[in-house]
């Protein structure tokens, strides 16, 4: 099969992938390497698909200037593997290597190198689902999280300043110290979650859903609660 009959048959976001990691690729990663790697991804076999985001990685850290591009490679691929369900008790049918492969994905992208990004590269996982995932510390700031189901989730620490959180699912989420300030909360669903000792400091959270929730310590100074429900 000829290298066109391959790009034809992959999913737009993948041959995008493999148009630009041409220009970052080193003497140890020769571009038939690459494209190995890639095609990885496509694979049903979740160890093949580990043993490619493991690759990619190592790709990252070897050529630096491609950290971007895999990273949002990275959030497409969740968006495909874990789009939102309709509501919190829809089942994903993931299996536990399924939900172990999201938890290292989601890893990958929330331990990014800030002084590798620009200001115009924005991690976009909107409309996806996040239900459960162990992200204490996780760098989310400025990130696209429209939408996304968070419920159950563990988010100690982690720094979500500038996020876009409108209509999101956090329900029974660990928000704890969380860096929540300029977040946009419009609409979320932030029932039972706990922000205790959370930063909200000019947080918009108009229409937002805080009914059960902690808020022992939390920052809010100049957030907006208009219409919240407390």
């Amino acid at each position: 099969m000829s290298n066109h009959q391959v790009f034809v048959n992959q999913p737009n976001w993948l041959f995008l992938l493999k148009s630009q990691l041409k220009f970052f690729y080193n003497h140890k990663y020769s571009i038939s390497n690459i494209n190995t790697v890639v095609n990885q991804l496509s694979n049903q076999n979740e160890d093949a698909r580990s043993g490619a985001i493991n690759d990619l990685v190592s790709i990252a850290n070897h050529n630096p200037q491609s950290q971007w591009i895999i990273i949002d490679l990275l959030c497409k691929f969740v968006k495909k593997y874990a789009p939102l369900t309709a509501t919190d008790n829809s089942s994903r049918n993931f299996t536990s290597k399924s939900h172990q492969l999201l938890q290292s994905i989601m890893h990958i992208i929330c331990s990014r190198d800030m002084n590798r990004v620009s200001m115009d590269e924005q991690i976009d996982l909107s409309y996806t689902d996040l239900r459960g995932l162990d992200l204490p510390g996780a760098n989310l700031q400025q990130a696209n999280l429209y939408q996304a189901n968070l419920s159950d989730a563990n988010l100690l620490g982690a720094n979500l300043s500038g996020t876009i959180l409108t209509a999101a699912r956090l329900s029974r989420a660990n928000l704890r110290l969380v860096n929540l300030s300029e977040a946009i909360l419009n609409a979320a669903n932030l029932d039972c979650a706990d922000l205790s000792g959370a930063n909200l400091h000019q947080a918009n959270l108009f229409l937002a859903n805080l009914k059960g929730a902690k808020l022992t310590g939390v920052n809010l100074d100049r957030a907006n609660l208009r219409e919240s429900k407390l």
